[in-house]
């Protein structure tokens, strides 16, 4: 019984980071949600979780389109980069996943300067994406200490939301989501498309509750 309090979110999580990290078109959702229930029927009908695991090759790695990554950020922070030159190399790391170099230099640049609020975003988003859209207690408090230099800006909530929700933790996503909708200015550039993630989020704590997939 203990396997399925793991197997259960994690297939919440696989659907949340197909829909709304890699943008999988609403059309192919009910493939996905028949392909991880498929999954779990086969693991109910043949999984023997009281049994020793058995070795095996780790999973082809997936991440998030760096560049993609990288440049959400820049056009959430409505600010010209450049001036931080750390930050921009640390930017080129991330573009070509150097995720862990990327980190341990802006590890280097929140301990010069803690109030620089991009640079704790970018490393929260780093060690989010080095750990394969796992949220470990640093890169959540990185998270915070982005929200706590600059409670203004959109960024730490738009990709708290989106690592949460890419981890199975979709309430939670959407707390943070809805949070910032609400202090959105109807002119914000972002706005439109935080509005489509929400609803698509939505969508998906809707089918997880249907399916039986803890949120």
């Amino acid at each position: 019984m203990s396997s399925w309090l793991v197997i259960a979110p994690l297939a919440g999580a696989a659907f949340a980071a197909l829909a709304l990290v890699f943008r999988v078109p609403r059309r192919g959702w009910e493939a996905i949600v028949a392909a991880l229930l498929l999954g779990l029927a086969g693991y109910a009908a043949q999984g023997h979780p009281d049994e020793a695991g058995v070795p095996h090759a780790p999973p082809e790695s997936v991440a998030a389109d760096p560049d993609r990554l990288v440049a959400m950020r820049q056009q959430l922070a409505g600010q010209d980069d450049q001036s931080d030159r750390w930050l921009m190399v640390a930017d080129a790391l991330a573009r070509h996943g150097e995720y862990a170099d990327a980190a341990n230099l802006l590890r280097s640049t929140v301990a010069a300067d803690p109030h620089n609020a991009q640079a704790w975003l970018a490393l929260a988003n780093a060690l989010v994406s080095h750990s394969q859209g796992a949220l470990s207690p640093a890169a959540l408090f990185a998270f915070h200490n982005a929200a706590a230099a600059d409670p203004t800006a959109p960024g730490p909530s738009f990709f708290l939301g989106l690592a949460l929700a890419q981890s199975g933790q979709l309430m939670a996503a959407r707390e943070q989501w809805a949070g910032l909708l609400s202090r959105t200015p109807p002119n914000a550039p972002w706005r439109a498309d935080l509005t489509q993630r929400l609803a698509e989020l939505d969508a998906i704590i809707t089918r997880a509750r249907q399916a039986g997939m803890p949120l």
